[in-house]
């Protein structure tokens, strides 16, 4: 029987030599790989009160609207700069060579809403990490973090624990 993972495909040396990229596009293009991922991130949620799922860009935003419609709850985007039409709040992170913004609508999220959210990776935990800030500086509790991939090895996991997150992954890739 296959697994999640057996329909994440591997690139090779893709964006940069030296990276093996977990791509997830075979997965979401295969009906079975792609239901069987989302009931997947939906079981360790049963019966949680969650009142909206947010999406990281982009990969987060096909899974968390497929996850949202599941719960019967709204979806939010985090989007990079410059891409919401509304009033939004952003927050800086760190990228490997560089920095980068996301943002998110400041009246996306009520104070005291429940929040899943979700991405198809995992790496160093940046993104999720300036996501959950700007979840909590709109009074969002974070219920947990899902993921498709982990990329152990990068730190992510830790970073997002360590911030007091629970966090899940379907599956983990060794290396970059």
């Amino acid at each position: 029987m296959k697994t999640v993972q057996d329909y994440i495909r591997t690139i090779v040396d893709f964006p940069h030599e030296g990276i093996m990229f977990r791509d997830v596009t075979t997965l979401f293009a295969d009906p079975r790989g792609f239901r069987m991922a989302i009931d997947q991130m939906l079981h360790p949620y049963a019966g949680l009160e969650i009142d909206k799922v947010v999406g990281l860009e982009a990969r987060g935003f096909i899974i968390g609207g497929a996850i949202a419609h599941q719960l019967s709850v709204g979806f939010v985007p985090i989007r990079k700069k410059g891409k919401l039409p509304g009033t939004t709040i952003s927050q800086d992170y760190k990228l490997e060579y560089g920095e980068a913004i996301v943002e998110i609508h400041d009246d996306a999220i009520k104070a005291g809403e429940k929040v899943l959210v979700v991405d198809d990776l995992l790496a160093t935990g940046g993104t999720a990490e300036a996501g959950i800030k700007l979840l909590e500086r709109l009074g969002g509790e974070i219920v947990s973090c899902a993921f498709i991939i982990d990329l152990p090895e990068l730190g992510g996991r830790r970073k997002l624990e360590a911030m007091g997150m629970d966090v899940h992954a379907l599956c983990a890739f060794d290396g970059l």
